[in-house]
């Protein structure tokens, strides 16, 4: 039986996504073994994480500020933006050095199953941004699920009328397959020869 501290430390990193009993007591027994201010510093940096960093008011990325490094970047190209369910789907398509325009994270997909409609991700955000916004191109960044085709339908019936361009993600991403587990040379023929979209062609 465990000392109580190292219990509690085993059951909470078994929260921690793809962590079982195993691994968890192994991470458990590193922490203890290692120096003071390493495990300090993994503490703080835990701690960092949930207090200091908030979402972009502009995009809903991940910032340490009012505005992300991205938004704020006046290199980027402000005509072109991604559309991406969450930061992860971001990260993925930041890693190819592809893209160079803005994004904006929905923080989730429509997926009536679950009970997720349009009112419960940043569509109506998404929308106000397009009406201020100098934006010529908007990219939907979305996995090729039901969720993901759901929500590309929504948004280019939402968008229609408009002469806003709207293309997705193209070849070099398999059916069903997620963007966050792509590798950049795939992801990065998929941004280079993405495709428009219409209402009537979005499944």
């Amino acid at each position: 039986m465990l000392p109580a501290p190292l219990e509690r430390l085993v059951e909470e990193l078994q929260r921690l996504p793809s962590v079982g009993p195993k691994t968890a007591q192994r991470l458990a027994f590193y922490i203890l073994s290692s120096p003071q201010k390493q495990a300090e510093a993994l503490a703080q940096a835990l701690i960092d994480v949930k207090t200091k960093l908030t979402s972009c008011e502009v995009c809903g990325n991940i910032s340490d500020g009012p505005v992300c490094a991205i938004c704020s970047d006046a290199r980027r190209d402000r005509k072109l933006l991604c559309v991406v369910p969450t930061v992860k789907e971001l990260l993925a398509i930041e890693r190819t050095f592809v893209y160079k325009g803005l994004y904006h994270v929905l923080g989730g997909l429509i997926s009536p199953l679950d009970g997720i409609g349009p009112d419960e991700i940043g569509l109506d955000s998404l929308k106000e941004r397009l009406q201020t916004a100098d934006v010529e191109e908007l990219i939907i960044a979305t996995n090729s699920t039901v969720a993901g085709e759901a929500t590309v339908l929504y948004i280019t019936k939402m968008l229609e009328g408009t002469d806003l361009r709207i293309t997705r993600l193209a070849t070099g991403l398999p059916v069903g397959g997620d963007i966050e587990y792509a590798d950049e040379n795939t992801l990065g023929r998929a941004l280079s020869g993405r495709m428009a979209v219409t209402a009537n062609s979005a499944f």
